[in-house]
C-alpha cells in the first residue's frame, strides 16, 4: 500500500507537469492525478508519491518524465473525427493551398497535426489526400506530433480496433484497411505521407522545428492548457505557418479572448482561424 496524494506533494506535481509540459490539473482534479500515478509508484516500489515526485524532478531520467506525460495525457480519437471540418479541408482550404501553389510555383502541400495521438487524425488526412485527383503531382507532407512517445509508437504501427475505424466509409475500409487478426492494419501507402515527431507544443525549440505549414491541426488539445499556455502554444504554432495559412481546433473549443494573431473565419458553419 502506498500513503495517500498529499495536498503539498499534489500541488508540487501539478506545477511540475505543467512547467514540462503546458499541461494544468486544476485543485479539483487530485484524484484523477492520485489514480493516474498510483499503480505507477507501486511498480517503482515506492511508499508514497513524494518519492515519485524526486524521481521525476531530480532522476534526470527522460524516459520516467515520457512515462510521467503517458499517465497524465488522454488519447481516445478515431478516424474521421469531426468530420466537417475534414469537409472543409478538403473544400476550400484545398482550394486556397492550391492557388497560393500557382501563384508561388510550389507544388506541395504541408499539414500538421499537432496532436496526433495514435495517428487516426494524420492517417484520415493522408487517406483524404490520396483521394483527391488535384494532388496527384503535389509532394504531399503531414507531420504528425505528441508528446507521448508510446502512442508515436502505437501510430508507427498503424494497427486499430473496431472503435477507432467505426467512421471509416465503407470504399476506404477497403481500400486501405486489412484485416489483422481482431483488428485491422493501415496500408503502407497512407502511412508514407506521414512523419511522426515528438513535439512539446510549449516548447520552442520543438515546435521551432517544424516550419512553412499550410494547415494545422490542434484539437481537443488546448483544453488542457491554462490561459498562459495556451497563448504560448498558439503563438508558437502561429510562427509554424506560412502567411494566410490556417489553425484547425475542436469544434467545441476557441480562441476568443485568448489571441487576437488569428482571424476567425466560417466556412459552411465550421470555424477556421486563419493566420493574420
Amino acid at each position: 500500500m502506498i500513503a495517500p496524494l498529499s495536498d503539498d506533494v499534489f500541488k508540487q506535481m501539478r506545477d511540475f507537469i505543467y512547467e514540462q509540459s503546458g499541461i494544468f490539473i486544476p485543485d479539483n482534479k487530485k484524484y484523477f492525478l492520485e489514480n493516474r500515478l498510483g499503480r505507477r509508484v507501486q511498480e517503482k516500489n515506492f511508499k508514497a508519491y513524494d518519492e515519485y515526485l524526486y524521481l521525476v524532478r531530480y532522476g534526470n531520467d527522460k524516459a520516467e518524465l515520457t512515462k510521467l506525460f503517458d499517465l497524465v495525457t488522454t488519447n481516445e480519437t478515431f478516424f474521421f473525427r469531426e468530420p466537417q471540418q475534414f469537409d472543409v479541408l478538403c473544400g476550400d482550404l484545398l482550394k486556397k493551398v492550391i492557388e497560393e501553389n500557382t501563384k508561388s510555383g510550389r507544388r506541395d502541400i504541408k499539414v500538421w497535426s499537432a496532436a496526433s495521438s495514435t495517428g487516426e487524425e494524420p492517417y484520415t488526412i493522408s487517406m483524404l489526400f490520396m483521394e483527391r485527383p488535384e494532388l496527384a503531382s503535389f509532394r504531399k507532407e503531414i507531420i504528425a506530433s505528441d508528446i507521448s512517445e508510446s502512442v508515436l509508437a502505437s501510430a508507427k504501427n498503424a494497427v486499430y480496433g473496431s472503435y477507432a475505424v467505426r467512421n471509416v466509409p465503407p470504399a476506404f475500409m477497403g481500400k486501405y484497411f486489412a484485416p489483422s487478426d481482431q483488428n485491422f492494419k493501415l496500408a503502407e501507402s497512407v502511412k508514407s505521407n506521414v512523419r511522426f515527431m515528438k513535439v512539446n507544443l510549449v516548447n520552442d525549440k520543438d515546435v521551432r522545428a517544424i516550419r512553412s505549414v499550410d494547415i494545422i491541426f490542434c484539437r481537443n488539445v488546448l483544453i488542457y492548457f491554462d490561459e498562459k499556455a495556451k497563448q504560448k502554444a498558439l503563438a508558437l504554432m502561429y510562427d509554424a505557418l506560412r502567411p494566410g495559412g490556417s489553425l484547425i481546433v475542436g469544434t467545441s473549443e476557441s480562441l476568443h479572448n485568448i489571441t487576437r494573431a488569428f482571424r476567425p473565419v466560417v466556412i459552411n458553419r465550421v470555424v477556421i482561424y486563419q493566420k493574420v
